[in-house]
């Protein structure tokens, strides 16, 4: 990973979305600063699209698109998407499988929940699982359950991944980039294949993994290097500050950036 502050001039230049991973990389530990909110309304000001993509619930996303400058927010690890219009005070929800398959899949995870619940010692659902649409969320107490939570998980043949907050679990064929790519072409007219340049993407944690690796403007807050042991996709750039103080980093330098092409 080299330092963020050597990414180069001309690459960000060339960007026109921010996409960005929420917990932990907009956020401190639960709380959004101040400053971070402010920089996505900046960018959000200077004409950048701003698309967080969670593990975050659909309860969660909803507000977030509702509330925050964003222009949508892919939730769930991909499982959906929601749009809020100002105008018209409608949100668009987007999903990645049918109803009739949520619905299917919705019963699979919650006697999922049940079994891992008991076979597992220490295993807890998480506190937002009541909010959740396509996923299956364990709260993360960390090694050796969370590995335990994500062994019966893909015995189970459900997909899964950890991240500072949750071991979820899902069992349609979706992620991050999946979703990005989808949600991108449908709504933003951006093919995310062929315009990357176009793109910034930050995170850090290994739910990241797929996005880190198919974005050459990859960047990683400080906080990655808390699991890159458990990574095997890392990101291209590091910033020097953790949690949304990296993110405020990557703000600073895009729209300073603009102001240095006068506008």
């Amino acid at each position: 990973m080299q330092p963020f502050e050597q990414f180069p001039a001309e690459r960000l230049a060339a960007i026109r979305f921010v996409l960005t991973d929420v917990d932990d990389t907009l956020t401190e530990g639960a709380r959004l600063s101040a400053a971070t909110y402010d920089a996505i309304e900046r960018l959000r000001d200077a004409g950048y699209r701003v698309i967080p993509i969670t593990a975050a619930p659909a309860g969660w996303c909803d507000l977030m698109c509702r509330m925050w400058p964003v222009a949508a927010v892919i939730g769930e690890n991909g499982g959906l998407c929601f749009r809020h219009d100002a105008t018209t005070g409608l949100t668009e929800r987007r999903y990645w499988a049918p109803e009739i398959e949520r619905r299917r899949d919705a019963v699979r995870l919650a006697e999922l929940g049940l079994q891992i619940r008991a076979r597992v010692s220490g295993s807890e659902l998480s506190a937002d699982q009541r909010w959740r649409e396509t996923t299956l969320a364990f709260h993360n107490p960390g090694p050796p359950v969370s590995d335990r939570i994500a062994v019966e998980l893909a015995a189970a043949g459900a997909r899964s991944v950890t991240n500072s907050m949750w071991v979820l679990g899902w069992l349609a064929d979706f992620d991050k980039l999946a979703m990005a790519r989808r949600i991108m072409a449908e709504l933003f007219d951006a093919d995310i294949g062929r315009n990357r340049d176009a793109f910034l993407f930050v995170g850090d944690s290994p739910n990241d993994e797929p996005m880190f690796g198919h974005f050459p403007n990859s960047v990683g807050v400080a906080t990655v290097r808390n699991y890159l042991e458990r990574m095997t996709t890392t990101p291209q750039w590091v910033t020097k500050g953790g949690g949304g103080a990296g993110f405020v980093e990557v703000a600073d330098a895009l729209l300073g950036r603009r102001e240095d092409r006068g506008g």
